[in-house]
């Protein structure tokens, strides 16, 4: 029970919008919870202390607050154990939701674990200086724990799409033998793409960020339907909304998260570059792009995948959040 996944408005945190449901009726997120389970990896690096609101030092409530050993981890797993493991990663901003109509085609032949990252969705959102502060280089590590966890003495393919990529690629570069294949879905590859859209990079900003991030129509549907051609349906959006509207912990974090890709992208995609075109490099590795990506040019892509002679697939109808606009076409191709 100190897993609150909807706080009443009386114990909300003073940083949502509403404190708690929408209704009392059944939610898509309710479903889709039903789903998964609670995975505990990464040791929490930090006193103890209940965390406080970055903007008042106010306390927040037990939906903020992280566990006190390990972080809480939402994942989603289906298909027989004893088939060959696929690990599905969201990229940023996203949930492991994103995967869901790749999930049922996979799991007939393989053993499929979607995750959200912390900060996202179902799992812990621990406030900056409470334990986790949001750097890719502590990602890289918690990735690593969770798929310890997660995957113990397998081989496993990874998919990851979008700003996340690169904190995958350095993962795998240093775990390469746990890796059968890696999947990258509309990944940074060039050096144009080291910088984050407006649409994201505005989070990171000094007070703006901090209130925009706290705005559930701009952190979560605006930032999902900028980066593509479709709209989202309001029951999928609702999905995507539920960490922010329960919450501020969802905004705090998106926050610091969007600070620290600013900071750190560009050498994290030049470090993805220097692995994946390294001669030394012998994971079957395809890069999946969906051309009507808004934030990430296509131009470039090509000449990385030639150079690096990685395999190339293009989905000529997606944009950046590829999985949630060809989600059944995603999972064929990664099948």
């Amino acid at each position: 029970q100190d897993y609150l996944i909807d706080a009443s408005a009386s114990i909300g945190d003073g940083f949502s919008f509403t404190g708690g449901k929408y209704s009392n009726e059944p939610s898509p997120a309710d479903i889709w919870f039903e789903q998964g389970k609670i995975v505990k990896a990464h040791a929490v690096d930090g006193t103890g202390e209940k965390a406080k609101d970055p903007i008042f030092g106010l306390a927040m409530a037990g939906s903020s607050q992280s566990s006190s050993d390990e972080f809480r981890w939402f994942c989603v797993e289906s298909g027989s154990p004893e088939n060959p493991t696929i690990v599905l990663i969201h990229g940023f901003p996203s949930q492991a939701y994103s995967y869901r109509n790749a999930l049922p085609i996979l799991s007939k032949d393989y053993h499929v674990i979607a995750f959200d990252w912390l900060g996202f969705g179902f799992s812990d959102k621990p406030q900056p200086g409470y334990g986790f502060n949001y750097t890719l280089k502590e990602y890289v590590e918690s990735l690593e724990s969770l798929i310890n966890k997660l995957a113990t003495n397998k081989k496993i393919t990874l998919v990851v799409q979008g700003y996340f990529a690169p904190v995958v690629v350095k993962y795998a570069g240093v775990y390469r033998d746990k890796l059968r294949n890696l999947i990258l879905l509309n990944p940074p590859l060039t050096v144009k793409h080291a910088n984050l859209p407006s649409t994201l990079s505005v989070f990171s900003n000094f007070l703006l960020g901090e209130i925009f991030s706290q705005d559930p129509i701009r952190a979560s549907d605006k930032a999902l339907t900028s980066s593509g051609p479709y709209k989202i349906k309001e029951e999928v959006a609702m999905v995507y909304r539920r960490p922010y509207l329960t919450s501020g912990s969802a905004g705090f974090a998106l926050n610091a998260i969007s600070r620290s890709m600013k900071k750190g992208l560009k050498a994290y995609v030049e470090d993805m570059r220097s692995i994946l075109m390294d001669e030394k490099w012998e994971v079957e590795t395809m890069i999946c792009w969906g051309e009507r990506d808004r934030w990430l040019s296509f131009e470039g892509v090509e000449d990385f995948c030639r150079g690096s002679k990685h395999r190339l697939v293009a989905l000529p109808t997606a944009g950046h959040h590829v999985q949630e606009d060809c989600g059944q076409e995603v999972g064929e191709l990664i099948a």
